[in-house]
């Protein structure tokens, strides 16, 4: 596995120094400037790169831009309103200038409004580290009680529903603000205060959009832009739904292993592949991590490492962020099946045959709580995450091991 590290640019409180002495091999990044829709023009791509080339001293870091995370798909694209045909054709041209800068993976997602949903991006654990957390009853308190969506009574068992209530009376004024506020961090414009009216405002415009609709609008995507990608030899790979349940009367369409089939199969290209986020997955027990490394590997190109602790396991529960060895998926078992992807590529002669991962998400701990970076994004503890994975990696692919795991028991 190519060893990589997302970097929100030159405001990013984690350095190009932070990440070098982290031990990674390249860099995921993107031009988040850029407004949605608008083409990445190559003066932009080529200053990007530039920013990410050198360290703080100006010595050469010797890093390079290798996955774009993400270019980002309009909502007029997933709705196929207003400019969505010319929003189509500036993707393709930022993905021909992205071809001319070298850069040959690109990451999105197709999620309606939302990127990510946690209702705490601090949650204290009991070793004093904090995390991000999806709270089931505090995201119901927020929809049902601070949102006040039309109909969001129907997306709720009693119990959850009269847990919300209580819930709610019990919360302070702060933290009511406090939670309207993370859970729209992951919305569209959400480095701005949004009120509530802005947030209906957004879901109205889903209002008629059922999953099947938004997955033929994808699939519609997809056939425009993959047969380019295909062509220039890049990789595009879909990002799931975090979480991978439905939220807000939202239509999730890439939450599972069959939403996935179906939509490579509907568009069978190789360029047409996949994010496989084994934290965003792994928020729903019935999702087979290492075999959908397994069966779906081939359209693999690109991976998220992190682990989600289940709270309670049934579909829409709570989970937490949790370090990378100690959540609900067993990342040994995910490792082992992308090495044994990685080795079949090679013997086919595959030149992507070695696949980008980055240590996704990550506790604050110990000097990540005064740097106070990105939600999600600390310095320390992805060093952590990445040094647990690369130990797995070595061990797997050390000759010893892979000896003895090919013996007959």
């Amino acid at each position: 596995m190519r060893q990589t590290w997302r970097w929100f640019g030159p405001k990013d409180l984690v350095s190009i120094d932070d990440m070098l002495q982290a031990g990674v091999e390249g860099v995921v990044t993107a031009l988040h400037h850029v407004p949605t829709g608008a083409v990445w023009q190559p003066a932009d791509i080529a200053q990007r790169q530039a920013e990410l080339a050198v360290m703080s001293d100006g010595a050469p870091s010797g890093l390079s831009w290798e996955v774009v995370e993400s270019l980002p798909v309009s909502e007029d694209i997933k709705r196929q309103s207003g400019d969505w045909k010319q929003h189509v054709l500036n993707w393709k041209t930022s993905m021909r200038h992205l071809h001319q800068a070298g850069i040959r993976v690109i990451c999105y997602n197709f999620m309606p409004i939302l990127d990510w949903t946690r209702t705490d991006l601090a949650y204290r654990l009991s070793n004093g580290a904090t995390c991000m957390r999806y709270d089931a009853v505090d995201f119901a308190a927020f929809d049902l009680f601070l949102l006040q969506r039309a109909g969001a009574a129907d997306d709720y068992t009693p119990e959850v529903a009269e847990a919300a209530r209580a819930r709610f009376a019990d919360m302070t004024e702060t933290r009511r603000e406090q939670l309207s506020g993370n859970v729209v961090f992951g919305l569209p414009g959400a480095a701005e205060r949004m009120s509530m009216d802005d947030v209906k405002a957004h879901l109205a415009h889903y209002h008629s959009i059922p999953a099947e609709r938004l997955r033929g609008h994808l699939v519609d995507f997809l056939a425009e832009v993959a047969p380019l990608a295909d062509e220039l030899g890049m990789r595009l790979c879909c990002h799931p739904d975090d979480p991978p349940f439905p939220l807000l009367g939202l239509p999730r369409i890439m939450s599972t292993e069959a939403d996935y089939k179906a939509v490579m199969d509907a568009v069978d290209l190789r360029a047409n592949g996949i994010t496989l986020c084994t934290g965003s997955l792994g928020a729903r027990a019935d999702n087979d991590l290492p075999g959908m490394m397994r069966r779906l590997g081939d359209r693999v190109h690109f991976l998220h490492l992190r682990n989600v602790a289940l709270e309670d396991r049934q579909l829409g529960g709570s989970f937490h962020e949790a370090a990378h060895l100690e959540g609900n998926t067993d990342m040994v078992a995910v490792i082992a099946a992308v090495l044994e992807e990685e080795a079949r590529r090679r013997a086919e002669g595959r030149a992507d045959w070695q696949i980008p991962m980055r240590p996704d998400h990550g506790q604050d701990i110990l000097d990540d709580q005064q740097r106070r970076a990105q939600p999600g994004y600390p310095a320390i503890g992805r060093l952590k995450g990445l040094a647990e994975l690369r130990g797995i990696m070595t061990a797997l692919d050390h000759p010893s091991v892979a000896k003895a795991l090919r013996q007959p028991q």
